[in-house]
């Protein structure tokens, strides 16, 4: 911890102004204590009562994010970062506490998505316009949800139907000759509720890449993104709080990127999540739900200036099988589930030496509370078809030291399983790999008083047989990541919302000494909007420091500052007129060694619907 307090009250001092100041710079949305989440304990709980930190990104806040990815739309809230190779449509990734991509967890309506190849979260083709709302829990849930929940989880939720005939929809133009278009339709009458959403994208592009990319891949083209997306809820209910529902969800974009010159490279992403659940009271407070899930996540090369790149599919598909149970006890809420997960990939040319795998996990979890007190309890143990046996538990405990003020502390381990490409892909991977293990240690403060909340985080993870990036990892013994998060929200009179939030990391490789690659040390957030009569407007700055792109730390990425700003106008019931400037200052940054990032971008949308 020594090796980065110095610099810590450094940027303590940078926060302080931070949140005098941010009236003048930009602002997110904003998670009411009222909300309901399910994903922080896999069962419904106010945000209040979570004793990790959890964030609800609603559809106001999707909506004034528009022109940006999923990445970077989650990497605008407290104590994430990602990093990308170029705009729409590219390679993206994000970290959540100094963690690995591949340490979260990704879920689309309950349903696991993402790809076992690499082992991480299918972000990069899913469609903004038909997601209701995010929720992000931060923290240690491998005891609640298994392997990739060692920093925490990201649920989206599809649209859903509410009683009534609603339609929805919106276009929009853009720089790089963006066209967007979306429309859907919900219905909700007596037991039957239904919803139907189409989005449409058609992004021209900006070169993905510049001269400083590695390996020769520059090729100073357009890069553009093209994706049709399609999703179907619908709803039953039984009689009493008994119901079933059917979810789908299906994306197929094309992308265009940069591994050398002499061809337009290309790839067809695809990404489908299906399921079929039902639920209610079984007797008293024992609730039960039974859920049959499946989702994939396909990348076919089409085109490639690389002779190392074979054309096709690399695929992953995902199903899954758990019953879950919640009851009532004397000492709180009592959660069960028991899951079944079969993963299948396949690649061109030479499948995997191996290529699937079979989990059978089983999970406990408590949620309770007396007077001042508050607790949470997980515990769960999994079987892995190629790691045998694991056992993960974690625990929470907080105290309200007055109406205000919330003290907590939070333990738990972790396991990681390698990837399929980390340990069968050709000249890369290492058979030989065994799963990361992690301890993970947290303390925390929250204080609310009316209309401000803030939030102070102190985190520790360590990590055993840590696996890096790069061909035939192998297993490092010792893996630390220590950090700092601060927040601070506000809603107050006269329609302003305000808030900042400040990182301080030291992630690094204990053996090396180095840090680890792509998370930057230090990064700022300030948020500003004010509501005046039918007119919202806005701004967002993000600041994050220096990073580098190799393990060796050869290879420096600079920090950099964008400010993004908006106006959103309703000037009629159901119509809105929605203005947005990203990176407004044009200036000129990356992510990712030698990969562009949007310059300044301007896009005009129409809203029609909630």
């Amino acid at each position: 911890m020594s090796c980065f307090l110095p610099g810590l009250r450094v940027r303590s001092a940078a926060f302080a102004a931070a949140a005098l100041l941010s009236p003048l710079l930009s602002a997110q949305a904003q998670t009411t204590l009222e909300s309901v989440v399910m994903t922080a304990q896999r069962m419904p709980q106010r945000v209040d009562q979570a004793l990790a930190e959890v964030t609800v990104i609603d559809r106001a806040e999707i909506e004034a994010q528009a022109g940006r990815s999923l990445a970077e739309l989650l990497a605008a809230q407290p104590g994430l970062q990602f990093w990308s190779n170029g705009g729409l449509g590219k390679n993206a990734a994000i970290s959540i506490r100094g963690l690995e991509s591949r340490h979260t967890l990704l879920l689309v309506d309950g349903v696991r998505l993402g790809t076992a190849t690499v082992g991480a979260p299918a972000l990069d083709n899913l469609p903004l316009d038909l997601i209701e709302r995010i929720e992000i829990v931060r923290g240690p849930l491998s005891a609640l949800y298994g392997s990739d929940a060692v920093g925490g989880v990201v649920q989206i939720f599809t649209r859903k139907g509410a009683q009534g005939l609603q339609a929805f929809g919106g276009v929009a133009v853009g720089s790089h000759g963006l066209r967007q278009g979306s429309a859907g339709l919900s219905l909700g009458q007596g037991a039957f509720e239904a919803t139907l959403g189409l989005q449409s994208l058609r992004d021209d592009g900006f070169s993905a890449t510049n001269e400083r990319v590695r390996f020769g891949n520059h090729h100073p083209d357009r890069d553009g993104f093209d994706q049709d997306a399609v999703n179907l809820r619908l709803g039953l209910k039984l009689g009493g709080d008994w119901r079933v529902d059917v979810t789908a969800l299906h994306s197929r974009g094309e992308n265009q990127y940069d591994d050398g010159p002499g061809a337009d490279s290309r790839a067809k992403l695809e990404n489908e999540v299906l399921a079929l659940q039902g639920g209610g009271t079984v007797a008293g407070s024992w609730h039960s739900q039974l859920r049959l899930s499946r989702s994939e996540d396909g990348y076919t090369t089409l085109r490639s200036a690389s002779p190392w790149t074979d054309l096709g599919q690399i695929h992953t598909e995902q199903t899954q099988l758990s019953w879950e149970h919640r009851v009532a006890t004397p000492l709180g809420q009592l959660f069960g589930v028991l899951e079944r997960l079969e993963q299948e990939v396949r690649k061109p040319v030479e499948n995997y030496e191996v290529n699937e795998r079979r989990i059978t996990g089983a999970a406990l979890g408590l949620n309770g509370q007396t007077g001042a007190h508050h607790w949470q309890l997980a515990a769960r143990r999994d079987r892995n078809s190629q790691f045998g046996s694991e056992s993960t538990g974690s625990a929470a405990y907080a105290l309200d030291l007055n109406e205000q003020l919330r003290a907590g502390a939070a333990v738990g381990n972790s396991f990681v399983v390698p990837s399929f490409n980390q340990l069968y892909w050709p000249n890369y991977g290492n058979p030989n790999l065994q799963p990361e293990r992690g301890q993970h240690r947290e303390l925390n403060l929250r204080w609310l008083a009316g209309a401000h909340q803030l939030r102070a985080a102190y985190f520790e993870h360590s990590i055993r047989g840590y696996i890096p990036s790069g061909p035939r990892p192998p297993n490092v013994p010792r893996a630390q990541i220590e950090g700092l998060s601060l927040s601070w929200e506000a809603t107050l009179p006269e329609g302003w919302g305000l808030n900042a939030s400040i990182e301080a990391l030291n992630p690094r490789n204990e053996v090396s000494g180095k840090l680890l690659p792509r998370r930057a040390k230090d990064s700022l957030r300030l948020g500003v909007e004010r509501q005046l009569g039918s007119l919202l407007m806005g701004a967002q700055l993000r600041a994050v420091g220096e990073r580098f792109d190799d393990a060796a730390n050869t290879l420096p990425v600079k920090g950099f500052a964008v400010l993004d700003l908006r106006a959103d106008w309703r000037f009629a019931k159901d119509l809105r007129l929605g203005l947005k400037l990203n990176n407004a200052a044009d200036v000129k940054y990356e992510t990712v060694y030698g990969f562009n990032q949007p310059r300044r971008e301007w896009m005009v949308m129409v809203r029609y619907g909630v």
